[in-house]
């Protein structure tokens, strides 16, 4: 397999610790969870590994300034800008959403690491971030662009690296769990399953699309990520499980599912999930798992993508101070 450029960012490897006072009160297979959270960059997160390699293709087209693109309160923007803070980058965010009146949360962190924020609407997200672009090449600043979630051939591909990481631990759940969205994990973990000869269940628990869009997206960015790697390897939607069961009121509203995915995690565990992408990918797992999706001999891993500095701007919050 062709490797790839990489700067050292994360604190690898994550660990893998079982969970067992969760796998005893659901009464299903035995739980693990591997801790993306804490890759180590400002809070940790899955988007670390991704940022390794993206970086380190900045470094190459000697830019200066990377651009990206997210939600107020993204977990890739905050670790996009704490990497461009890291290696000395400029850092330009183009945000979806109304600007609030306070910082908190990964916004708070998002100015404290310096970057710039340009403020514009989930449906013009795409176009206000090429022309955020656009304006940076024509002002000299050297711009590297990062799609939303790093999801492109290079930032998937640290996913399918970190499908080697988790056989070299000797951890061979028969399930890997977790949220997908973007779609750039999710085809990471579809590689590397095939290319290490991983044999078991790969299942993204979709924050907000369709398993039909985003299993296609999946399949097409694993192919091209693929090629990126040096493998000649065509993938369809049927190499690509996805669950679209647990979209509620749409993405980032929480619902009594989250809720629950997040007080269990904690109090079992110890563990924080955000209410975004975690609460929703656990809950859809513990879903699963009362209907009985999983043999109780399996084993299960939940991967945990890290976003807990979201929790402290969060709907839910709110509404426990004003219990």
């Amino acid at each position: 397999m062709l490797s790839l450029p990489r700067v050292r960012l994360a604190q690898l490897p994550t660990p893998v610790e079982a969970l067992p006072r969760l796998s005893d009160y659901l009464g299903g297979p035995r739980l693990s969870v591997k801790r993306d959270d804490q890759t180590g960059l400002v809070f940790g997160g899955n988007k670390t590994r991704k940022l390794e390699l993206l970086v380190a293709d900045a470094q190459l087209k000697n830019a200066r300034t990377l651009i990206t693109a997210g939600a107020v309160q993204s977990n890739h923007c905050r670790q996009t800008a704490a990497a461009a803070a890291r290696y000395g980058f400029d850092c330009i965010l183009v945000l979806a959403g109304e600007t609030p009146h306070e910082y908190t949360g990964n916004l708070f962190l998002d100015y404290l690491l310096g970057s710039e924020l340009v403020w514009t609407s989930r449906e013009k997200r795409e176009q206000v971030l090429r022309e955020t672009f656009n304006q940076a090449v024509n002002s000299g600043r050297n711009p590297y662009l990062i799609p939303y979630g790093g999801s492109n051939p290079v930032g998937a591909a640290a996913y399918a690296l970190a499908i080697k990481e988790l056989i070299d631990q000797h951890e061979l759940p028969d399930w890997i769990v977790f949220a997908s969205s973007s779609g750039g994990t999710q085809a990471g973990l579809v590689i590397g399953s095939r290319l290490f000869d991983y044999g078991g269940h790969i299942l993204g628990i979709s924050i907000d699309e369709t398993s039909h869009t985003l299993s296609r997206r999946v399949a097409q960015l694993a192919t091209d990520t693929a090629e990126k790697l040096g493998e000649k390897i065509k993938f369809s939607e049927d190499d690509v499980e996805v669950v679209d069961d647990y979209l509620g009121d749409g993405y980032g509203v929480m619902g009594s599912g989250e809720r629950e995915a997040i007080e269990l995690f904690a109090r079992y565990e110890g563990l924080l999930l955000d209410p975004v992408y975690t609460g929703r990918a656990a809950a859809g797992m513990i879903d699963l798992i009362r209907k009985d999706l999983f043999p109780k001999e399996s084993r299960v891993l939940f991967w945990h993508t890290g976003g807990a500095p979201a929790l402290f701007a969060s709907q839910y919050q709110v509404e426990l101070q004003r219990k």
